[in-house]
């Protein structure tokens, strides 16, 4: 039986055209007995290295290449490259033709691939109707233009009953060119069960739905992998078709494996090579950072990590990061590189990391960062300020020019709304039972829809197309929809970049990308540089020049004070609300247990609160242990094969439960004999647990050494089950004691300087779990006075105003903070607090205010501002100085608009011009409708909480105000009520918590899986609901675990003035009740009035209640969902 290689392979990286993953495919081609597979999609390489990545591990060959589908007519043509220097030609084709197109798109013409041929072996794709003269013109010029015999014609069958005459033609094709005939399957997919989602997939390219894609779709489903036996039994009569495909394969010799860009290495500062000038800089800085003298250990350190970086030859990728961080201190820029770098003194010497190792954890594990015996290259990550990054990325590309670096690809993949959306769209699905569908899923879920939820969410479960829609969007999750740029991750060459990976144009100007993710890059183990935002960089940079401004205090990253008491006492009270990275309430609920006191608290922390941590069941027995619950104890080998300490030495920190990646390769390296590269491979396999469970593919090796070594085997396999929790997302310690160390600057300025601190965040939103609301209403409670926007006192930004005495008062939950709190300013909040009113505008006012503006025609005239802007400054009550309410400011801005405006002549424009309509007497706006209206157009009101004016509303129902919860005894049922403000579910942990905010405190809840599923719609729809549930208070951190909830949504109709006059005897049914037109002459007076002359009755002013009720609850906020 001839052997058969499967040569014309599309995975579903060509997007929206193949059904099967790359590691399928490859798996299912080794099960099958094929000799080899090609692994061509469509004018890309972006899915050929998981495919290599799966061949390695499974001893299986692969050759990579690409499909070129071209925009003149010519036929499609398979080209795989001979060798490392046709990879480069057909990568710089690929880069040429996407060059010339929009994002995500390759134009390719005949002529590109006659220039680029040498070295490529090509097979052309005959279309389904064959005009045999032009196939034979392509062909003998791709011959004319390739390397000697490197040219075949593909025979892919079509299956439709003339697959005889077919081949017979094709035949005849090939004989005219004297071109070999070559066996292809053409597939699309591993199996034939994926035929289905083909259908789909295609559809969803096409904009179509199954009904009306007709011929679009394939006409059987043969286009599936086939055993060498089936496919010599399809080509009996052209058995040589066959054997050409393990011909063909023998021309293929490149591997991926081959691919090793060479960083730039002018930056050598006038030494001879790149190493020299690594070791004087780090050198220099070493001294730098220990001023008072480097301890010889530090010394000793520097030399070993030196020694690992000459022994790689990285040392020119060291200088670039370096290069980078320079170039951003150089421009004031806030920078901190993070994650495994932080385990380098090389790095902290040279600035690119901000926390010494040894203040990190007492002790260094270069080993994670970088080592000789697993011959890995490092990977340094460095946040830059967010709002300030694009300078730094612009840099790069300036200074290392466009065909030598490009950003990393980031892969945009199906999530179970996004795919329940597409599939749904396939099956006819309407907009409103889409919207039903998607609305009760978490964030970026990735577990579907099942047909009880749809059940549940008053859907016939029954539905054959809702249950395919449910079933196919369940095997269309992880599929990648397109590829997007990474957030910040450069791919730097000093040779060409696009002789490595094609490039493309990305969404954003200015920037380009490669095809291959960060993973993707892991493997090939290709060095890159993540240039990353951090949104709390941009937040201390402005905290930092508030505090020099207005107070006098100069600080950077490395000067705030360290190890004060006030800051660790106020994060064990969980008050963190702005704090970097412990502000969610999972991180929230922890502190009080964990009573941080010294940096490597804030260290674990910052890490504990993960899916890693938490799936692994690493949490509770840790906090059990530091409580005194437990007793800690960690185990020790047979005194015959290992000293009593050697776990002790590395548990011992986090007694006894590894919490950090560091800490499982340490364990695999000591106590189950793991060499560097084994627990490297360990290592990287927690990190791609979800997509391929490698990581289990370690579990005998690791649990049978330490048994043998005398570990106890329940400890042991104890352990491993924590380390697979690491798959589910876990941190590296010296990622967690990077961002530490802003936890703790920012809790800092909190602590000390509130009025900074929420100025610093407001201007650097959108960033963090809260909105601005909260953020003020926390400024409030740390004794700010927050003054509203003003057209005579508000600039761009937040701004501080010196006051006399402070008009603000503590909160009673923070009066142990009076003698640490230091703010004698108010808070002035900016006009980039108001919707839709530009930074442009704001800009204008502030260099024409001058002394003031004196009216809403001065500020018209002095500013040329469109009415646009002046209208949204009335609505947003910014006329206050002016001594004008907001309707009295709508009055005037309509006024100056019947006064001339555009219509005005220039001659007249600076006169002194009276309106032309006396002062109106307006009836004040009512205090509900005061509050909507800030929501509306602030996102937040200092007038009053939404809640206060339902709360006899809600004391008749029984619920109780937030504040008053800590007076009520642990173990009782309450029922309280709120805007809905976070929902937070930590990876796939059991508890979800749902924060509630009232007139007077924020309430947390836990809710149960069981509980949630139950009350999915309400928990994920409302905007205000009532929970009840029983009452947990443990040390200060009070949980309702709820059991019950009530939409209360229809309430915030109240709010408003036709909402104020309802019977509250009104169902919650009428705020289901179809719109009525609110059109009206304006002479025609109040609407109310309006419908009672013209003898419309009770029906139609429910449905104007209606309406108003949805207006009004559409202003408030709806809750942020955060994993």
């Amino acid at each position: 039986m001839s052997a058969y290689a499967e040569l014309a392979v599309t995975t579903n990286f060509s997007f929206l055209r193949g059904a099967s993953k790359a590691e399928e495919l490859v798996l299912r081609a080794k099960e099958l007995g094929l000799k080899a597979l090609g692994i061509a999609d469509r004018n890309s390489v972006a899915g050929v290295v998981r495919a290599h990545a799966m061949a390695k591990v499974i001893g299986f060959k692969i050759a990579v290449g690409a499909r070129l589908v071209f925009s003149d007519g010519t036929p499609d043509i398979l080209a795989y490259p001979e060798d490392r220097e046709a990879w480069g030609r057909l990568t710089r084709l690929l880069t040429v033709g996407k060059d010339r197109a929009e994002k995500g798109d390759c134009i390719l013409g005949l002529p590109d691939i006659l220039e680029e041929a040498q070295g490529l072996n090509l097979i052309v794709m005959p279309p389904c109707r064959i005009d045999a003269e032009a196939l034979i013109q392509v062909l003998r010029r791709l011959k004319d233009a390739s390397s000697r015999r490197s040219v075949w014609l593909a025979a892919n069958l079509l299956y439709r009953g003339d697959d005889h005459r077919r081949l017979a033609k094709l035949r005849d094709v090939a004989g005219g060119a004297l071109v070999p005939l070559i066996a292809v399957n053409d597939v699309l997919y591993h199996v034939p069960e994926r035929r289905p989602l083909q259908d789909v997939v295609t559809c969803i390219r096409e904009h179509r739905t199954l009904e009306e894609a007709g011929t679009l779709l394939e006409t059987n489903a043969e286009r599936h992998l086939k055993s060498p036996e089936e496919m010599a039994r399809i080509f009996g009569e052209a058995s040589k078709a066959i054997e050409q495909t393990t011909r063909f394969l023998k021309r293929c010799k490149f591997s991926l494996d081959e691919l090793k860009p060479h960083y730039p290495s002018e930056f050598r500062h006038g030494y001879e090579t790149a190493l020299e000038a690594l070791r004087a800089l780090t050198k220099a800085g070493a001294r730098r950072r220990y001023p008072h003298g480097v301890p010889r250990p530090v010394w000793k350190t520097l030399a070993k990590e030196l020694g690992v970086i000459e022994e790689l030859k990285c040392a020119a990728y060291f200088l670039t990061v370096h290069d980078i961080v320079r170039y951003s201190e150089s421009q004031g820029i806030l920078c901190q590189g993070r994650g495994s770098a932080a385990n380098s003194l090389v790095c902290y010497c040279l600035g690119i990391t901000a926390v010494s190792p040894e203040r990190a954890n007492g002790g260094l594990f270069f080993e994670r960062f970088m080592s000789v015996e697993r011959r890995e290259p490092p990977d340094i990550d460095v946040d830059f300020e967010h709002e300030r990054r694009e300078e730094v990325i612009q840099h790069v590309y300036d200074r290392y020019k466009r065909r030598h670096t490009a950003l990393t690809a980031t892969v945009i993949s199906y999530r179970t709304r996004s795919a329940i959306r597409d599939v749904g769209k396939v099956f006819g699905l309407s907009k409103d039972v889409l919207d039903v569908l998607t609305s009760s899923v978490w964030g970026w879920s990735m577990d579907g829809v099942t047909a009880e939820q749809a059940r549940r969410a008053g859907l016939d479960a029954s539905d054959p197309r809702l249950n395919q829609t449910l079933a196919l969007s369940k095997e269309l999750l992880e599929f990648p929809r397109h590829l997007s740029q990474h957030v910040g991750g450069f791919v730097i060459s000093e040779t060409r970049l696009d002789e490595i990976v094609p490039i493309e144009n990305a969404a954003m100007e200015k920037r380009t990308v490669i095809e291959w993710d960060k993973d993707d890059l892991d493997t090939l183990e290709i060095l890159k540089v993540d240039v990353l935002g951090l949104g709390m960089l941009s937040c201390l940079r402005r905290g930092f020049e508030l505090i020099a401004r207005h107070y006098g205090l100069r600080c950077t990253l490395d000067s705030v004070p360290e190890g004060e008491e006030a800051v660790y006492n106020m994060l064990s009270r969980a008050d963190s609300i702005g704090v970097f990275q412990v502000e969610s309430r999972a991180q929230m609920s922890m502190l009080p247990r964990l009573r941080p006191e010294k940096f490597y608290d804030l260290v674990i922390e910052v890490a504990i609160v993960r899916p890693g941590p938490i799936q692994g069941d690493m949490v509770h027995p840790y906090l059990r242990r530091r409580e005194g619950i437990d007793k800690v104890e960690i185990p020790s080998p047979d005194p015959r094969f290992g000293h009593k300490d050697e776990l002790r030495n590395i548990l011992g920190r986090t007694l006894g439960v590894p919490l950090f990646q560091e800490q499982a390769m340490q364990i695999a390296m000591v106590a189950a004999e793991f060499s560097a590269v084994e627990a490297s491979k360990l290592r990287r396999s927690m990190a791609t647990f979800r997509r391929t469970g490698e990581v289990r593919l370690f579990r005998k090796r690791f649990v049978e050494r330490m048994c043998e070594r005398g570990y106890p085997r329940k400890f042991v396999e104890d352990c491993f089950r924590q380390i697979e929790g690491f798959g589910e997302y876990g941190f590296p310690e010296s990622h967690a004691a990077s961002f530490a160390l802003l936890v703790y600057i920012s809790a800092w300025i909190k602590c000390h300087y509130p009025d900074v601190f929420v100025a610093a965040l407001l201007n650097s939103q959108p960033m963090g779990f809260y909105a601005p609301s909260q953020l003020v209403r926390d400024a409030q409670e740390h004794g700010v006075e927050v003054r509203p926007a003003d057209i005579n006192l508000s600039g761009w930004d937040c701004s501080l105003e010196r006051t006399p005495a402070p008009q603000g008062r503590l909160h009673p939950r923070h009066e142990s903070m009076a003698a640490d709190i230091q703010t004698t300013h108010a808070l002035r909040l900016g006009l980039r607090q108001i919707d839709g009113f530009s930074e442009d505008w704001a800009r204008l006012i502030e260099s024409s205010r001058g002394r003031g503006f004196d009216s809403v025609r001065d500020l018209w005239l002095r500013t040329g501002l469109p009415p646009k802007a002046l209208k949204t400054l009335a609505h947003a009550d910014a006329f206050n100085s002016l001594g004008l309410s907001r309707r009295d400011a709508l009055w005037a801005v309509k006024a100056l608009q019947r006064a001339g405006d555009k219509d005005d002549l220039p001659l007249f424009a600076q006169a002194a011009m009276p309106e032309l309509e006396p002062d109106a007497h307006l009836p004040p706006m009512p205090p509900g409708e005061q509050v909507i209206e800030d929501y509306r157009h602030l996102h937040l009101s200092l007038k009053a909480h939404p809640v206060s004016f339902l709360r006899a509303d809600l004391h008749a129902r029984g619920i109780v105000r937030h504040d008053l919860l800590p007076s009520i005894k642990p173990g009782n049922r309450v029922t309280v009520a709120g805007l809905v403000l976070v929902r937070q579910r930590p990876g796939e942990g059991k508890a979800i918590f749902l924060t509630l905010e009232d007139e007077t405190a924020i309430a947390n809840t836990i809710i149960w899986p069981r509980k949630f599923e139950q009350y999915r719609p309400v928990v994920m729809g409302s905007r205000l609901v009532s929970v009840s549930g029983v009452l947990q208070n443990e040390k200060g951190v009070i949980h309702i675990v709820a059991d019950h909830f009530e939409d209360l949504t229809f309430l915030l109709g109240r709010l408003s003035e036709h909402g104020a006059r309802l019977d509250p005897a009104l169902p919650p049914d009428a705020t289901r009740l179809p719109p009525v037109s609110r059109q009206r002459h304006p002479r025609s007076g109040d609407a109310l009035v309006t419908m009672l002359k013209e003898g419309r009755g009770v029906e139609e002013l429910a449905a104007v209640a209606a309406q108003t009720s949805q207006e009004t609850s559409q202003v408030m906020p709806k809750g942020r969902n955060f994993h």
